[in-house]
């Protein structure tokens, strides 16, 4: 990643004006590349054409095509994980 962006700075001449700091993510981006690595991860052994966000997406696209309320989308989501846990 770093190159890539290394090399769009010196496309544009930037190079030496803005250094590249390691530096930790801060908690939004923590959340944000955590929920990157559910979209890779499986809901369950067996269940392969389901990762955790594949299944969350698909609810909340029955909760909007319905338009469901939020309180209906707790229960649909509160029912669905006491039958897979």
């Amino acid at each position: 990643m770093n190159i890539v962006i290394d090399t769009m700075r010196k496309n544009q001449g930037y190079a030496g004006q803005c250094p590249i700091v390691d530096e930790e993510p801060n908690a939004n981006a923590t959340s944000f590349f955590n929920l990157l690595k559910d979209s890779g991860e499986l809901l369950l052994d067996g269940f392969i054409n389901y990762s955790k966000l594949s299944i969350v997406a698909h609810v909340f696209t029955i909760k909007s095509d319905h338009e469901l309320s939020e309180i209906g989308y707790d229960r649909v989501v509160k029912w669905a994980r006491n039958i897979l846990l």
